[in-house]
C-alpha cells in the first residue's frame, strides 16, 4: 500500500459558528434577500467559490450547500488522486481515479439531508458500492466499523460495519449526472444515503477498518456517533427517501 501522504489543512471551523450561521441564514429567509447578501459579502465569496466554506449553510431552496470544516481543499485529479484502503484488512490496497472508474458502478437516487435542517430531494449519485471496495482488500477478523479521512487534512467519519456495507453507500464517483466536483468533495467522496450528510465525507483519501467506531470531526463536536436520518441529534425528520 502506497501511504497516504499528509497534506496541510486550513483553520478547522467549529459547531458553535456553523450553528450561529444556520440561525442568521434561517433569518435571511424571513427578511429576505439584504441579508442574505450581507453575510455573503462579510465570508468573503470569490465569483462561485467560496474560501471559507460558510457562505453556502445560508438557507437558499432546495440546493447544496458548499461547506468545508477547514477553509478548503487541495484539488486532485486522475493523475494525483489515490485511495487507500487499509487496517483491519486482508491485503492494503491503493486505488487511483481509473481503478475506481474501471470497478461496478452503481447509481441510486436519493434526497441528501443535512442535520442542520436542508434537504436536497432526489439527487443521482453514481459510483462503487462501499462494500466492493471492502471486499477488494478483505475485511479482517474483528473488524467491526470503518474510518474515512479526507484529502482536506482535518475531514474524519466513520460508520459501523453493518451500515457501511448497506447497498446505498457509494463511494460517489459522479452526481448531479456529472463527475463530483471539488466543491462537492470531487473527485471523490462518500454518499451514504441512510445517513445526515456530515456522516457523506467529502474529498475521500482514506478508508480503514477498525475494531470499534472512531467519533470523527463532527462527533468530537457534539453530533452523534450514530448519524441515522431522523433518528438522531435530537431531530424528527422523516427518513430519506
Amino acid at each position: 500500500m502506497t501511504p497516504t501522504t499528509p497534506r496541510p489543512a486550513g483553520a478547522p471551523v467549529g459547531r458553535r459558528l456553523v450553528l450561529g450561521l444556520v440561525g442568521l441564514g434561517a433569518a435571511g429567509v424571513l427578511a429576505g434577500g439584504p441579508i442574505q447578501r450581507g453575510l455573503a459579502a462579510v465570508l468573503g465569496p470569490i465569483g462561485n467559490h467560496d474560501p471559507t466554506g460558510l457562505v453556502g449553510l445560508i438557507p437558499v431552496g432546495n440546493t447544496f450547500r458548499f461547506y468545508s470544516v477547514t477553509r478548503g481543499a487541495p484539488r486532485e485529479d486522475a493523475t494525483s488522486y489515490s485511495l487507500a484502503v487499509s487496517g483491519m484488512v486482508d491485503a492494503p490496497v491503493t486505488l487511483g481515479l481509473a481503478d475506481l472508474q474501471g470497478m461496478a458502478q452503481t447509481t441510486i437516487v436519493r434526497d441528501f439531508q443535512c442535520v442542520t435542517g436542508w434537504r436536497v430531494p432526489e439527487v443521482r449519485w453514481s459510483g462503487v458500492r462501499l462494500s466492493e471496495v471492502l471486499d477488494a482488500a478483505g475485511v479482517g477478523a474483528g473488524a467491526t466499523a470503518v474510518r474515512f479521512t479526507s484529502f482536506d487534512g482535518t475531514y474524519t467519519e466513520s460508520l459501523p460495519l453493518e451500515v457501511a456495507r448497506r447497498d446505498d453507500v457509494l463511494v460517489a464517483l459522479q452526481m448531479l449526472d456529472g463527475d463530483v466536483t471539488h466543491d462537492h468533495g470531487g473527485p471523490v467522496r462518500l454518499f451514504a444515503a441512510s445517513q445526515y450528510g456530515y456522516k457523506s465525507l467529502k474529498w475521500l483519501s482514506g478508508i480503514e477498518l477498525t475494531r470499534a467506531e472512531v467519533p470523527g470531526y463532527w462527533e468530537t463536536r457534539g453530533y452523534d456517533l450514530d448519524g441515522t436520518v431522523g433518528t438522531t441529534n435530537g431531530r424528527s425528520d422523516e427518513p430519506t427517501s
